[in-house]
């Protein structure tokens, strides 16, 4: 499709990244609309089942997807993943119950895991490698614009109009992008004499499916030594090691293991993975910062964390470009990486006094870091495989990034709460009275700090006598989280910072532009 003129190759992405934003856009939205959502069907326990049922079949449709366009063309993916999404945004929007609600993301999660993959490949059919640059650039950035206004749409229709909305307000995005991939998107023929390989997606399925379960539950549902989790994790690794197996006798592998012999896609791939652990840690754990530690509202918490996205996209499009013009790729990511570095190395070192302006010039280095990074190695990955393999290859970047994010945020989440525990038993009881220490004990659960509204509440019933001690139990509330996030960061900033030292591994190829005649020996 290379051969195509500029006009079509324009017309046709726009196609694309409208589809790419509406899967995007719909995996936001939810964020800031949930807490209502539950409150309406019930079932508070499942709560996490809402991202994990979603984030279980993205991440295995995501490589078996990869495989399949390249044996059957990209385009019949694509619109079978925005029909599969579309239908399960709006039974989502019927649901009556928590587990109804559980299923119907997972049917999203199924489309999501055909449209996002799908359409970082389709850049790399398109364009030649040179070109690929700006157009992956923004793309990355129509990620950073969904994550803005999604959660501020999501929270602003549960707000003034039934929560069902959220799920259904973007299906006539997803209506026109069926129809712009449709009557656009060229059609390829099938390569011939390949098969399906079952064996193999069923063994990958079942190591993704357990290990991304063990590390979800980890530190929250199950403690991290308990029999579940160890069960999960020793499931994952015989499964690991069955996949193997079975990639190793298949005519047409799922994920041809020969791919991890090319050393700039095996470590793109770590970086990808190092690079999901900052980016979502950071995402995740900085509204509890803001609204924990500083006090300040969500909304408020909302304004503040859009200043990294809008930095990620920012750079995410300029880097793209900058690539294209210059088709140097690896000072960037080197660059860029170790710019979030010295973002979250600044994050680890906050406390109660920061100043907002400040914290927002820190989050602003983050995601300017992250947006210049996360450009190159989709690009690193595509040049590095022939044809044959570009939408496999494509695929892994986001598999590993997914699972870099997944098992980023549990292993960060059990470093904040160990620390929280250890600096919140360096309280003195000594220093209350008998009677304060009593009553307040009941309120030493630092998830308060995230409900402005229960503060002020419990303030209110509160004697005189009483106040100064729970204000000041607020305090060291404050001083313990603020501890704990900064091992947080610190710990961030460290996987980033193996990333950035990775990025020395990779061997810059050359990038081929439109102009040239041949391939790239790989």
């Amino acid at each position: 499709m290379e051969d195509l003129k500029h006009k079509e190759k324009v017309t046709i992405m726009i196609a694309i990244i409208a589809a790419l934003f509406f899967a995007a856009v719909n995996q936001t939205i939810v964020s800031n609309a949930l807490p209502k959502i539950i409150s309406d069907l019930g079932g508070l326990n499942y709560y996490s089942w809402v991202f994990t049922s979603f984030m279980l079949t993205s991440a295995i449709m995501t490589v078996v997807a990869g495989k399949l366009s390249d044996i059957y063309g990209r385009k019949p993916f694509f619109l079978i993943g925005i029909l599969i999404f579309s239908i399960g945004a709006f039974l989502c929007g019927t649901s009556d119950t928590i587990e109804q609600l559980i299923i119907y993301r997972a049917i999203q999660g199924i489309g999501a895991g055909l449209i996002i993959p799908t359409a970082f490949t389709a850049v790399g059919d398109l364009f030649a490698p040179r070109e690929r640059g700006k157009w992956q650039g923004i793309m990355s950035g129509v990620f950073g614009v969904s994550s803005v206004i999604g959660p501020a749409i999501g929270g602003y229709i549960v707000d003034n109009l039934d929560w069902k909305w959220v799920f259904w307000i973007f299906l006539p995005l997803g209506i026109v992008a069926f129809i712009l991939i449709f009557k656009l998107f060229p059609k390829t023929a099938r390569r011939e004499n390949e098969t399906i390989d079952y064996l193999g997606t069923f063994f990958l399925a079942g190591t993704l499916v357990t290990m991304l379960l063990a590390f979800s539950w980890a530190g929250t549902q199950y403690d991290w030594s308990s029999p579940m989790i160890l069960s999960l994790f020793a499931a994952s690794i015989i499964s690991l090691g069955l996949f193997i197996w079975a990639e190793k006798r298949a005519r047409s592998p799922v994920l041809p293991l020969h791919l991890f012999k090319n050393m700039n896609f095996t470590f793109s791939n770590i970086i990808g993975f190092c690079v999901g652990v900052g980016m979502f840690g950071s995402l995740m754990y900085v509204p509890y910062f803001i609204q924990g530690v500083l006090g300040y509202s969500a909304t408020h918490s909302s304004f503040i964390t859009m200043t990294m996205t809008l930095g990620l996209v920012g750079s995410s499009a300029w880097g793209g470009n900058l690539i294209t013009k210059t088709g140097k790729y690896k000072r960037q990511a080197t660059i860029g990486l170790m710019t979030s570095v010295v973002g979250l190395v600044l994050l680890s070192q906050m406390d109660i006094n920061i100043s907002q302006w400040l914290l927002i010039l820190y989050l602003i280095l983050v995601g300017i870091g992250i947006g210049m990074g996360l450009t190159v190695f989709t690009l690193t990955v595509q040049n590095s495989v022939g044809p044959e393999n570009l939408g496999v290859a494509t695929s892994s970047t986001q598999l590993f990034r997914v699972m870099g994010g997944t098992v980023g945020v549990a292993v960060l989440g059990t470093v904040l709460n160990t620390s929280m525990k250890s600096k919140l038993a360096s309280l003195d009881p000594g220093s209350m009275p008998e009677e304060a220490t009593t009553t307040l004990s009941e309120f030493q659960d630092p998830n308060l700090l995230l409900d402005h509204t229960q503060i002020d509440l419990i303030r209110g019933q509160l004697s005189e006598q009483m106040l100064p001690f729970f204000n000041n139990l607020i305090i060291h509330l404050q001083q313990a989280l603020s501890h704990a996030l900064s091992n947080v960061f610190l710990l961030a900033a460290i996987i980033m910072g193996i990333a950035s030292l990775l990025t020395f591994v990779i061997k810059e190829v050359p990038l081929r532009s439109q102009k040239d005649s041949s391939d790239i020996e790989k």
